[in-house]
């Protein structure tokens, strides 16, 4: 019997995207902790060009990279 690579309880696009949100918002909030100024750039640089780069993805994209991350 073939398992899902999906876990139990698969997000609509809706709530994957205000995850998203979230983690952003976690992320910019965190970086002030961050004791060096370059590692504290560079973490907001790399959010900012992740979120930005994965703007456009779909539902279905998105399923595709689950799978690819739970294999």
């Amino acid at each position: 019997m073939a398992t899902s690579c999906l876990p139990p309880v698969t997000l609509t696009l809706k709530q994957f995207m205000r995850r998203q949100q979230v983690l952003y918002s976690r992320i910019l909030q965190a970086t002030p902790q961050v004791p060096k100024d370059f590692y504290r750039r560079y973490l907001k640089d790399w959010a900012r060009e992740d979120f930005k780069r994965n703007k456009s993805t779909t539902e279905e994209d998105t399923l595709k990279e689950l799978e690819k991350t739970l294999a």
